[in-house]
């Protein structure tokens, strides 16, 4: 457990099964965690595939919480929300029922076996930092800069937001 609740930023993301309902719930999930509050959800948002190209398009979402788990333990926690919403891990890249990553846990730099945060990939991809910035554009990614600035770098061309979520 963390001593004192930690801000941290969860990403969401399905393309098999019915991918809008998975990330609902996935939502769902999240503000069911113990030691844990959902505090912010994006709208969804639909996304070509990234890496294995040959699968259907995802639909993506970030979701703010505020956690005392630690990282480890959250990570845990969403690994056993996927699993309990049907996921495999075939290969890299694979179609999923349920994808929930870490983005971000407050301004901590984790460098753990299976488990790095920042998520090393998320500056790359605007599937993740669009919906960030939508919920939290003025939030520090540790050492590289604001939200908002950081996801104007990015080709978001293949980011279509479905809905907007009320406040």
């Amino acid at each position: 457990m963390a001593t004192r609740p930690e801000r941290a930023f969860v990403a969401l993301g399905a393309n098999i099964g019915d991918p809008q309902r998975q990330v609902e719930a996935g939502f769902a999930a999240l503000a069911a965690l113990p030691c844990t509050r959902l505090l912010l959800r994006s709208s969804l948002y639909r996304t070509a595939p990234v890496g294995y190209l040959n699968q259907p398009d995802f639909i993506n979402a970030m979701a703010g919480i505020e956690t005392t788990l630690a990282p480890q333990a959250l990570l845990e926690a969403l690994l056993d929300i996927e699993r309990a919403h049907g996921r495999v891990r075939e290969f890299p890249n694979a179609p999923r029922t349920l994808d929930l990553d870490i983005a971000l846990y407050g301004d901590r730099l984790v460098h753990a076996p299976g488990l790095t945060i920042p998520h090393p990939r998320m500056l790359e991809r605007a599937f993740v930092m669009v919906p960030l910035a939508e919920i939290a554009p003025e939030v520090e990614v540790p050492g590289q800069g604001r939200v908002r600035e950081l996801a104007a770098r990015l080709d978001a061309a293949g980011v279509a937001e479905l809905r907007r979520m009320p406040a």
